[in-house]
């Protein structure tokens, strides 16, 4: 048996290495194309999708295609910050100047979902951004909040994306929610 494939598209983020890094610590084998090679389509090739922070913020930049895969395919999905900001803008919501967030901060989450089982509710989450998702986004839900960012962590009502604020690449509760996002791979490596 192979371990599922994860596609990592780099859109510009600084961190790729590290976020890399905590889906193979997890057995999983990974792909990292820039975003602009980024497929039409997985081809049955990769097992979940994972869209990383921006360089060129998302309301500024071209990010049409890749929207196209994640909604053309039927693969679980993350979004890191700039990754979320996609996903949320596709699906109608804004983004929101903010106060700069650098460092790690407190995030509550909502533990309802079987995937997080196991995941602690009280975050310590790292945070490096001046932009905010304004709301949930239409056919998602928010199940983490922070004092300064209320749309902290996002899920789609099927239960397939997960979009976070946090760069889950960095600290070990990152790490957990990483963790409970593979468990919604095909194969279940946690």
């Amino acid at each position: 048996m192979t371990a599922p494939r994860v596609l990592i598209i780099n859109n510009g983020s600084l961190s790729i290495g590290p976020l890399r890094r905590k889906f193979e610590r997890l057995g999983l084998e990974t792909d990292v194309v820039p975003v602009a090679d980024a497929p039409v389509g997985l081809l049955g090739r990769h097992q979940a999708l994972v869209l990383s922070g921006t360089k060129v913020p998302a309301h500024e930049g071209d990010y049409r295609h890749v929207v196209d895969l994640v909604l053309g395919s039927a693969v679980p999905t993350l979004g890191v910050c700039g990754g979320m900001h996609i996903l949320a803008l596709a699906h109608g919501a804004k983004l929101a100047r903010g106060r700069q967030r650098v460092g790690t901060y407190p995030v509550d989450l909502d533990t309802g979902a079987g995937f997080l089982a196991g995941v602690k509710r009280n975050l310590s989450l790292f945070q490096r951004h001046t932009l905010y998702v304004d709301r949930a986004p239409d056919g998602f839900s928010v199940i983490g909040r922070a004092e300064d960012c209320p749309v902290e962590v996002i899920l789609s009502d099927d239960g397939r994306i997960l979009g976070t604020q946090a760069h889950l690449e960095f600290r070990e509760d990152g790490f957990a929610l990483i963790r409970a996002f593979s468990r919604l791979l095909p194969v279940s490596v946690a």
